[in-house]
């Protein structure tokens, strides 16, 4: 078992004892400990350490929080996206329209199952995936469309759907970052064929690897989901699919979920909701300490809807100028930070052959210019934000504190 002193940024010490490291969850990975090894030991005891009984408790257990009908755990948010395609119908050749800036997964799912991604450019308030922009990417080969929700909230959901509509497309939803972010009272991830959680450490709720989730209301995506997670083979996979078949159905994977993986989540999941408040706490210091300091163009705001949309910070984005000399900066400080995300994906080299060019998403291509991600997870001390944001403002010409 890793130690929990291991788990935070090793990169960022400055021998000032004053270190803010990106992330760190020791603190709280220590009180939990007495709960995640009561469950350790349990799996130990049973022998069953992947796609066992706590993995199965584990489903349960988010289905009943997300209000879902089905949560196929899986071991990672990258395998959960290739397997929703896959189960809501993606064929060979199809198109997905997926906004040009996001984590490489978002694309690189498409492609590994089997399609063929579309980029659109992004809402530069939310960074989500803009209606628009997404129309215009539309041809006749266009089958999905997978908005992407990012840092603090969702994309506009009820855009997309209008989207989808007109264009006869399966929404998919790519809410990795999303645990705990509703429309109008319907957790992200469920507002079409599904869509997907990431366990992955610094996630807001993380695991101590990796780890993921497929998330549906539909019952034959979950049950091919399930069947893909394990080689393919339908029965066993899912309480609301009982039975067992050694027959291979289709073409699958081996991405069961491990038990000592859920056997950490079960612990964590409970704390969740004071957790999701204390993000909420520390991105409204900074805000509070970050107003106006020249520098920064731009910082993370919900943006008003007609209907409810429970934003939760994952992280603390800001756009900033000179962004990758005030990275440098902070390092030499000992405060870790994270560029979401340096190079657009439309731009990255796995998908040249899709023939894009600089310029053609702006909106994409400035934040992958300018933004950044400060420390932000529930072990953070209001004084390292304090130190956090003083090193911002002299970095811009302000006074340190």
């Amino acid at each position: 078992m890793e130690h929990a002193a291991a788990l935070a940024d090793p990169g960022t010490a400055d021998h000032s004892g004053r270190a803010v490291p990106f992330f760190s969850q020791a603190s709280s990975f220590a009180e939990l400990w007495p709960a995640i090894a009561t469950n350790v030991t349990t799996v130990l005891h049973r022998g069953k350490f992947s796609h066992g009984p706590l993995v199965a408790e584990l489903e349960r257990a988010l289905a009943e929080r997300l209000g879902a009908a089905h949560v196929v755990g899986v071991n990672s948010g990258t395998d959960a996206l290739v397997l929703l395609l896959r189960a809501a119908g993606l064929e060979p050749g199809d198109e997905v329209v997926v906004p040009a800036f996001s984590f490489v997964a978002s694309a690189s799912s498409v492609v590994l199952a089997g399609g063929r991604p579309a980029f659109a450019d992004i809402d530069p308030l939310t960074y989500g995936l803009d209606p628009g922009a997404a129309a215009a990417a539309v041809t006749p080969a266009t089958r999905m469309v997978m908005p992407v929700h990012l840092f603090c909230q969702l994309a506009d959901l009820a855009g997309i759907a209008e989207v989808a509509q007109r264009h006869a497309l399966t929404v998919v939803e790519d809410s990795a970052e999303a645990i705990g972010m509703r429309w109008d009272g319907v957790h992200a991830g469920l507002h079409g064929a599904g869509g997907v959680l990431s366990f992955f450490p610094t996630k807001t709720l993380g695991a101590l690897g990796d780890a993921g989730a497929v998330i549906t209301n539909d019952d034959r995506v979950a049950e091919t989901a399930a069947a893909l997670r394990h080689h393919g083979r339908f029965g066993r996979t899912l309480d609301h699919f009982p039975g067992i078949s050694n027959e291979t159905a289709l073409p699958g994977v081996n991405s069961k979920m491990d038990d000592l993986q859920a056997a950490v989540l079960l612990a964590k999941l409970g704390r969740l909701d004071a957790d999701i408040a204390r993000r909420a706490e520390l991105a409204a210091a900074y805000t509070e300490r970050l107003r106006g300091c020249p520098g920064v163009r731009r910082l993370p705001t919900a943006v008003e809807r007609e209907v409810d949309t429970d934003p939760v910070f994952y992280v603390y984005l800001v756009e900033v100028e000179h962004r990758d000399a005030l990275v440098e900066y902070l390092a030499a400080h000992g405060v870790g930070t994270e560029t979401y995300y340096p190079v657009p994906l439309h731009l990255q080299p796995c998908f040249a052959d899709l023939g894009h060019r600089r310029g053609e998403f702006p909106h994409a291509e400035a934040a992958c210019a300018r933004a950044v991600a400060l420390p932000l997870y529930p072990d953070l001390l209001e004084s390292q934000v304090d130190r956090v944001c003083a090193l911002v403002r002299a970095f811009y010409g302000g006074a340190a504190s």
